[in-house]
């Protein structure tokens, strides 16, 4: 009987492997097919589909298969990051002739900051293109703005790279030009901490704080997580690579959050 047992626990245990494994392919094979059917979306069709793919894959799930001799999307991102910054550049400065270069540069960081971009990358459906480690996987609040927003730069890397500036200008066009009007209306172009203030103080007589709510990575790497406080309550957090981003981030949010924008 004490055999048996073994033998039983054996199987089992085999057999819950085996479905993990399969699953794991599963998910895989979805992502691929999500992949493709964002690239007939937005009507780009790659040369090389790997730049595309690799768009998509987070350092997490490199890290978590190393074997596999896969790129994470890090030098894309920096690449995508460059180009979307020149075309939003020349679009602002063609667009507004007679705004001082002050005005146009924080036109600029509202356009493409971490809640604009990862709002975009969300209306995309990039989200169910990641490529992400299971621990990743589980995160869906703002830590996984923060990487959809890292993400929309890679592939607009990707684009460039494989199909050039023209469309990758065009990509760029389509989902993030037509939000210039509501940052001027809505003055989401001024420092969103000071905005935040004077909003608060106007609604609720209060100036906001803000508190760190974690620190991670490495220091060459470093992530905050900020909390924008009304009193003692937290209404918004925002990450950024530095903690002033992270506090402009979460006063955005908190801004938004109050519906004060």
């Amino acid at each position: 009987m004490k055999l048996q047992f073994h033998v039983s626990c054996f199987i089992y245990k085999r057999e819950v492997i085996t479905y993990g494994l399969e699953e794991i392919k599963m998910d895989i094979e979805e992502i691929k097919h999500n992949i493709d059917t964002f690239s007939t979306k937005i009507g780009v069709t790659f040369t090389d589909p790997k730049l595309l793919h690799t768009a998509f894959t987070h350092r997490s799930y490199v890290n978590e298969h190393r074997g596999d001799y896969i790129e994470h999307n890090e030098r894309l991102e920096f690449l995508g990051d460059a180009v979307l910054e020149l075309v939003v550049t020349r679009f602002l400065f063609e667009k507004y002739p007679h705004k001082t270069e002050g005005d146009l540069t924080a036109y600029r960081a509202a356009l493409v900051n971490t809640n604009t971009i990862g709002d975009a990358a969300t209306r995309l459906q990039m989200n169910d293109c990641l490529y992400l480690s299971r621990g990743e996987a589980k995160d869906t609040g703002r830590a996984r703005l923060y990487i959809l927003a890292d993400t929309f730069e890679a592939v607009i890397g990707a684009i460039y790279l494989d199909q050039g500036y023209d469309v990758a200008k065009q990509f760029i066009e389509t989902n993030i030009f037509h939000l210039v009007e509501d940052v001027v209306s809505k003055r989401l172009w001024q420092d969103s901490k000071s905005l935040f203030q004077e909003k608060a103080q106007e609604h609720v007589s209060i100036t906001p704080s803000y508190s760190i709510v974690s620190e991670t990575g490495p220091d060459h790497d470093k992530q905050f997580t900020v909390g924008a406080f009304l009193g003692k309550e937290e209404v918004a957090q925002g990450k950024g690579r530095s903690k002033q981003e992270a506090e402009q981030v979460a006063a955005l949010a908190a801004l938004k959050a109050k519906a004060w924008v």
